[in-house]
């Protein structure tokens, strides 16, 4: 794995990927681009994992990506790039993924956060799109992730002027989960992932899945789809394992099966 991108288990069914780039305030260029591929193609088959933490350092998430690399680079370029590859694969992640986000997350940065399912920033953070300041636009989903989070105004406003939010601000208009002082932000992550790797992994995948499918679907639609996999998780085991300990009155061992 690259040294960009550092893995760890700091619990058995947890992996934490940390952003390894401070020199370039964790910057997005095509080696890290290609780690975050590999991991993110790779952890999901690990079936003894149940969630992903996303970190960077303390002065930065990421900064959004390395203009050194496209400054030059004209359309045709920018398209053999094979950028769209790598915010697939994350999208697709059937894992549940908490980012936690210090320091600033720009551009590509803030794009990466939106692909987590959990976002839990500092009071001290920074998020932004700030592409625009540079005669471009987002490119990897901010457009349509931003809008989907807080709405078309307040994305709007983001998008045009480039300006940035403050942490609070971010998370009063639900662009993030939680609040916390910045020195808590990974911890605080890391718990909320230990708390789901705890709970049934199926389950935690159905939802998952459902949520994401149903957001752009008819209402009728994600109705359908919550229905269909409610239905399914009656034959596992798992859901014969957390009624009995709830009605026995004591602690469910999940397995994931």
């Amino acid at each position: 794995m690259s040294d960009l991108l550092e893995i760890t288990r700091p619990m058995p069914q947890v992996a934490l990927l940390r952003i390894n780039r401070p020199e370039a305030r964790n910057a997005l260029n095509a080696a890290l681009r290609r780690a975050l591929t590999d991991a993110f193609t790779d952890l999901p088959q690990d079936d003894a994992l149940r969630a992903i933490v996303l970190a960077g350092d303390e002065r930065a998430f990421m900064a959004g990506a390395d203009l050194r690399e496209f400054a030059s680079m004209g359309t045709a370029e920018v398209a053999r790039l094979g950028v769209r590859r790598m915010w697939n694969v994350i999208a697709d992640c059937p894992l549940p993924v908490i980012c936690a986000l210090r320091g600033v997350a720009f551009g590509g940065g803030l794009e990466l956060a939106m692909h987590a399912d959990i976002i839990v920033t500092g009071e001290g953070a920074r998020l932004g799109q700030p592409e625009i300041t540079v005669g471009i636009m987002p490119g990897g989903g901010g457009t349509q992730r931003l809008v989907r989070a807080v709405g078309k105004f307040k994305a709007m406003k983001m998008l045009l002027t480039g300006e940035p939010l403050t942490g609070p601000e971010a998370f009063a208009m639900g662009l993030a989960s939680e609040l916390v002082p910045d020195d808590q932000v990974l911890p605080r992550a890391l718990e909320i992932a230990a708390r789901i790797a705890a709970l049934p992994p199926l389950s935690a995948r159905r939802i998952k899945e459902v949520v994401l499918a149903g957001e752009d679907a008819p209402l009728a639609t994600g109705i359908m789809l919550e229905r269909r996999a409610f239905e399914t998780l009656f034959d596992t085991a798992d859901k014969t394992e957390g009624m009995a300990a709830f009605l026995e009155k004591r602690a469910p061992d999940f397995k994931g099966d």
